[in-house]
């Protein structure tokens, strides 16, 4: 399995619920699975951490801080690395994520922006995404999932690969994949743009904390506004 791209949409109102309650209140709370009237409702074409296994990660990363005088934010910035444990309460406070192998992002976004992304920092930059928003935000999944699935094609045609279903088993699967993962991805933008408690926090896998998110929704920024 690869690395992988993540959209994470995040309900800033559910957040800073949080960020302003007590530390020592939210981890008593969380221990008794008594703050899951603060997470958003699951959006149902997304993917998101089960209440429990969400609620288990920030506990542990609770326990390696201890009990804290202040409130969650104030902890947060006291600490080193405050943006892994910004996070954590971020994936808790997200009605979903979009996600998918990273090879296969640069494809969506070549599609999308109609250019070649040309590397990872390409890929990750506030300036694509910004493209992308513009682009994908109420677009039609279809249109653009046909869009990404003739490109892929075209792709494998020019590297003198087979698109014979029994040459290949594969290309029905991966196929199948490409216009789920694209129609997802209009679907994560659109929720993102037309929701306005809903900002979308751009990351991938193994990615430090403070490089999730651009601007003003940069982890590092969104916990020193």
């Amino acid at each position: 399995m690869g690395i992988e791209t993540v959209v994470l949409l995040v309900n800033k109102k559910s957040l800073d619920e949080i960020l302003n309650s007590k530390w020592n209140h939210v981890y008593k709370m969380m221990e008794n699975a008594e703050l899951r009237h603060l997470r958003p409702e699951k959006l149902p074409r997304l993917n998101r951490t089960f209440d429990i296994d969400c609620e288990a990660e920030i506990l542990d990363w609770m326990d390696t801080i201890g009990a804290k005088e202040g409130s969650v934010k104030e902890v947060l910035l006291e600490i080193d690395d405050g943006e892994e444990g910004l996070l954590l309460f971020m994936q808790f406070a997200s009605p979903g994520n979009w996600e998918c192998w990273e090879a296969r992002s640069y494809l969506y976004l070549d599609v999308a922006l109609d250019r070649e992304i040309k590397d990872r920092k390409d890929l990750y930059s506030m300036t694509t995404w910004q493209e992308v928003i513009e682009k994908l935000s109420n677009f039609p999944e279809e249109e653009f999932a046909e869009k990404v699935c003739i490109n892929w094609m075209d792709r494998r045609k020019q590297l003198g690969e087979t698109l014979d279903e029994k040459e290949d088993p594969k290309i029905i699967p991966t196929y199948e994949a490409h216009t789920r993962n694209s129609k997802l991805l209009v679907h994560a933008i659109t929720q993102w743009q037309n929701e306005e408690d809903n900002v979308g926090i751009i990351g991938r896998e193994h990615l430090e904390a403070a490089q999730w998110g651009h601007g003003e929704y940069n982890l590092s920024n969104y916990l020193n506004r």
